[in-house]
This record gives structure tokens, sequence and C-alpha cells, in this order.
């Protein structure tokens, strides 16, 4: 019996690799998106740069934020988890799911990092729903090269600590309640990763100014600059070990370009997704496009990368939870995933040929959003030099 389109496109939402309660969680979240950020509220908020709060407020009530926190703080569940997550709002309000990677960093870092009283105030809150956290490590000039370009500084005081730099590309720093930044407290060493703290700012903190950047995507999340002048932090502000800051991001990187990679393989699939449907409604010559061997040629790439990222990705996603290694496979997936995604809305519009130059239709969408991943958070070109590194075993390129 012919499979019909919506055949078709419950396989492609569901990768198969998923445990029966990880199933469970992307068919509920599904449909909580679809109920609370159908296509035209995404495009509304998107038209009109808005963060979808009501969106955020759903995902807090499900739990979605607590996944893999610490238990003893409320949160439940791991990495895998997140991928799901992160995947599902990609595929739709793409956005969110971009607010989501920055999230569970910060809940990452925290859950490992903080202290006892920053776990009760923020951690815990932060997994709850009831504050948000944006995390600030890069600076203009700095690029991939961050630590050694670093300039913002934080001097210690007799009562704590003082903070003077400035940050840019800070994702949420309009919406957060708190910022996890990271300053040079030590002088720079051949070792440019040491002597650098993390610290945690409420944004409200006299002397931190933000500054919104117009961006050609994402346009539901905010971009800015972040500037620190003579911003007065108490002791206590400290997340983990003063001068350690840099090396204890380095230790989450891992998860961060999985879920990077979940974005773009959630992206993705959302793109295949509308192209497959318009392919099989649109005519031309007296037949719908997706009987055309060209479209079904691209159509059928793009789901073979996409599988081909998502493997990669599982694949590093079991090793991390297992306790393994998975540097180079989550690296390997962030390259795949995010350049699956650009070949996918590539594709999707050239079918959809001048439609596809409305923003009436969404592939136009996620062919700007898409763009992010394949430099954040960490380039391809970077990556590639990581994995030609530490993987072929050739010298070092950077």
């Amino acid at each position: 019996m012919p499979r019909t389109i919506t055949d078709t496109i419950g396989t492609l939402a569901d990768p198969g690799s998923d445990s029966d309660e990880r199933a469970q969680l992307r068919a509920v979240l599904a449909r909580m998106i679809a109920e609370v950020a159908p296509p035209e509220r995404v495009r509304e908020l998107d038209e009109n740069e808005e963060f979808d709060h009501e969106l955020h407020k759903q995902l807090a009530a499900m739990g979605i934020l607590a996944l893999g926190g610490s238990p003893e703080d409320g949160g439940y569940g791991d990495g895998r988890d997140q991928l799901v997550a992160v995947e599902e709002l990609a595929a739709g309000p793409t956005s969110t799911a971009v607010f989501l990677i920055v999230h569970y960093m910060a809940v990452q870092i925290l859950s490992t990092c903080a202290s006892a009283e920053q776990r009760e105030t923020v951690l815990a809150p932060l997994m709850s729903g009831e504050v948000k956290v944006s995390f600030a490590l890069t600076e203009a000039g700095g690029g991939t090269d961050v630590a050694r370009a670093m300039r913002t500084r934080a001097e210690r005081t007799a009562d704590g600590w003082r903070l003077n730099g400035s940050k840019t590309w800070i994702s949420g720093a309009q919406i957060c309640d708190y910022l996890v930044v990271l300053a040079r407290t030590a002088p720079l060493t051949e070792s440019s990763i040491d002597g650098i703290t993390m610290f945690l700012v409420p944004r409200d903190t006299p002397g931190v100014e933000v500054r919104e950047l117009p961006t050609v995507a994402v346009h539901g999340y905010d971009t800015n600059d972040v500037r620190f002048d003579d911003v007065i932090l108490p002791a206590n502000a400290i997340v983990g070990e003063v001068d350690s800051g840099f090396r204890q991001v380095i230790a989450v990187l891992n998860r961060e370009r999985l879920n990077a990679a979940a974005g773009a393989v959630g992206a993705a699939r959302g793109a295949l997704e509308a192209s497959v449907r318009y392919a099989t409604e649109r005519e031309a010559f007296g037949k719908h496009l997706g009987t055309m061997q060209a479209v079904q040629h691209r159509l059928v790439d793009g789901a073979l990368a996409i599988e081909a990222a998502r493997s990669l990705m599982i694949r590093a996603a079991e090793i991390e939870v297992a306790g393994g290694r998975a540097d180079i496979l989550s690296s390997m997936a962030k390259i795949v995933a995010s350049e699956a995604a650009v070949k996918v809305t590539q594709d999707g519009m050239l079918m959809f040929a001048g439609a596809g130059f409305s923003r009436e239709f969404p592939i136009q969408r996620w062919f700007r959003d898409v763009r992010l991943w394949t430099f954040a958070p960490l380039t391809n070109d970077m990556a590639r030099n990581y994995l030609g590194e530490r993987y072929l075993g050739l010298g070092r390129s950077y």
C-alpha cells in the first residue's frame, strides 16, 4: 500500500532511536508546541522580534527546563532528553530552541560548579522557569580565540570584585535575570585559558548596560552587546573556582555542541517536512513537483543528510551519558548537522522558488535561522581544525 504524506512526515518526526520514555516526551512536547506556538504565531513573533514568554511558561510547566539538571536541585533526565526538546522546538519555533540551548548550558554550569547558595537562589528557579540566565563569554575582536583576546577584567576589592569590560553577541541579555560572565582575574600567560573566573551577575546590577543588536535571523531571541562599567560584585558572585572559569566552561562545551546539532537537525527536519508538503501540493506542467526527479533527489538527499547527522549526534550522546569522551563525535555531529540544515533549507528555497521569497512561508525563516549553527557555538572551520589535530593526528593549525 503506498505511503501517504502523513506517513512520511510521521517518519521524519520519529527517528526510531528514542526510548519509550523519550518517544513519549517527544510526542507530548510536539503536541504542546503545535497548540501554543502554531506557525502563524511563530511568524508573528519573528516579524515583531519578540520572545515567546507563553511558550517558555508551558515548557516550565512540562518540566522541559529541568531536563539534564542535578536531581537534588529539581532536575531529571539527561542530555539525550535535552536533544529531543531542542530538536522539537527547532522544527517549529526555532528561536526558542536557541534559547533552550543557552538555558541548558547555564543549567549544566550551575549544576556542576555553583555554590549551595547559588543552587538555591538561581539554579532551582532557573529549572522551574522563574528566572532566566544569559551566558556572556564572547568579546569583540576575540572570535574563537576568546580566552587570549579577553579584555573584560575583574579586580578584587575589600568586599568582593569590581567588573569592567564588554561582551558581544550575547543571547538573551535583554530578557534574563542573571548573566554568567567570564572575566580575566589574573595576567595572561602562555596558557591563555587560565586566569579567567566565572561570575554570576544579576541583570539589574548598577553598571550593567545592554544594547540589542540587529540580527538577520533568530528574531525571537535577542542578541546583544553587554557593557560592565565598575560593576561591584560580592565575594559570593564567583561560580566555581577563581582563575579556573574557562576550564569549567570547556568541560560543558561537549553538551552545547550536541544541543546545537539537535537544533540544526530539528530546523532541517522542519524545513524538509514543509518542503515535502509543498512538493505534494504545488502543481507545474500538469503534475506535482514531488513527482519530478530533480525535486525528489534533492528531498531524498536532505533526508539522508538529516539522518546521518542524527546518527552521529545520538552516538555521541550515548557515549557522553555513559561517562565516555565524546568531544570528537560531538564536533563531527555539529558540523554535519549544521551543514545538513544549510543544504536542506537552500534546496527548499530553490523548490519553493518565488513562494520561498515570501515571509508568509516558513522556509525562509529556517533558511535564515540555521546559518547560526555553522559558526555557533564554534565555527565549522575551527571544529575541523580540532578534528584534524585530535582525530587525524595532524599538526595543530591554530
